[in-house]
C-alpha cells in the first residue's frame, strides 16, 4: 500500500509571548492557520521493520529527519511488525517560521496511523509528536486554532480564509536564537479570542528578528507599502493579506528576484485530512 499526503505550511495569525516557564520553554497565544502551500509525502509500506528515507535530500541528514523520527516512534510506540519508504517533495522553505518540519512529521505520524492499520487516537499521536516539535501537535489536530501553553492548547476557530502574498527572503532564522535573545519581550498581556478577531494581537518576536537579520526587515518594509504585514513564527516568512490572487500576483511581479514569494490562501481545515478521508473511506 501506498499513501501520497500533502504537509500543509501555517502562518501565526499573531504570536504573543506571555512568560517564560521554568523549564526554559515559554507560555505563548498564537493562532494557527493552514495555507495552500505544502510538501508532498509518499509512505510506501515495507515487509521487514526497516524505515527509510529515500531520494537525496541533502538539507538534513536522514538521522536528523524529523519525518524518520516520527516514524520510528510510532513504530517504538505501537510495537509495529514492518517499516516504511518516506519520500519528500519539499515546497515549504526551511526556517522560515512556516512550519515544514513540524507538518512533515506529523504527515508521517497521520499517514502510517493508516498505512500501519493502527487506529490510534489524535491525541495519542499528539503526545508523540510534541516530543518532535512544539508545533507538531496543530498539524494532527487539523484545524485552524487558538493555541496557548507552548503551542499545545489547542482550541479550534474559524478565522477568515484570506488570500495572502507570503515572501520568504533568503535567509534561516535560528528559533532557538530568537527566544534566548535577552530583547525579546516575554510578559505581553493576555487577549481573549474576541480581541483577536476584532483585530488585536502582533508578533512579540518581530522585533528582535527585524534587528538580527536586516534582509527580513527590508522585506517588511517593503510589503508594509501595500497592507499591513505580519511576520510568521520567527520568520523569514512574512505576510500580508490581499483582496484576490490576482492582486498578490501583481505585488510579487515586484518583489527582489531573490525573494521566493507564494501567492496563497488560508484554509482553516488541513488538506491533509481531507486526502486521509479518502482513503480511510476506501476510494
Amino acid at each position: 500500500m501506498i499513501l501520497t499526503l500533502p504537509a500543509p505550511a501555517k502562518l501565526n495569525l499573531f504570536l504573543h509571548v506571555t512568560g517564560r516557564r521554568e523549564d526554559g520553554y515559554h507560555e505563548l497565544q498564537t493562532v494557527f492557520q493552514f495555507i495552500e502551500l505544502h510538501d508532498v509525502i509518499t509512505l510506501s509500506k515495507r515487509s521487514d521493520q526497516q524505515i527509510k528515507r529515500i531520494g537525496d535530500w541533502s538539507e538534513v541528514a536522514e538521522e536528523n529527519d524529523l519525518m524518520v523520527k516520527s516514524a520510528r516512534a510510532l513504530a517504538c510506540y505501537a510495537g509495529v511488525a514492518c517499516g516504511v519508504d518516506i519520500t519528500i517533495e519539499k515546497n515549504i522553505p526551511m526556517g522560515s517560521g512556516l512550519g515544514g518540519g513540524s507538518s512533515d512529521a506529523a504527515t508521517v505520524l497521520c499517514g502510517l496511523n493508516v498505512l500501519w492499520g493502527l487506529k490510534l487516537t489524535n491525541t495519542e499521536l499528539a503526545n508523540i509528536g510534541v516530543e518532535l516539535g512544539a508545533d507538531v501537535p496543530i498539524f494532527i489536530h487539523g484545524h485552524a486554532a487558538w493555541a496557548e501553553g507552548t503551542g499545545d492548547i489547542l482550541i479550534s476557530i474559524d478565522p477568515p480564509e484570506d488570500y495572502y502574498l507570503l515572501v520568504v527572503p533568503p535567509v534561516h532564522v535560528s528559533t532557538a536564537e530568537i527566544f534566548s535573545h535577552p530583547a525579546l519581550t516575554r510578559d505581553s498581556s493576555p487577549i481573549r479570542i474576541p480581541d483577536f478577531l476584532e483585530g488585536q494581537g502582533h508578533n512579540d518576536l518581530e522585533a528582535v528578528v527585524r534587528q538580527e537579520y536586516p534582509v527580513i526587515d527590508e522585506a517588511m518594509n517593503w510589503l508594509q507599502r501595500f497592507a499591513k504585514v505580519r511576520m510568521t513564527g520567527t520568520g523569514a516568512g512574512v505576510f500580508i493579506s490581499t483582496a484576490s490572487t490576482r492582486e498578490a500576483q501583481e505585488i510579487a511581479q515586484q518583489a527582489p528576484a531573490d525573494w521566493q514569494c507564494f501567492v496563497t490562501r488560508g484554509l482553516n481545515t488541513s488538506p491533509l485530512y481531507d486526502q486521509l478521508s479518502n482513503f480511510t473511506n476506501g476510494v
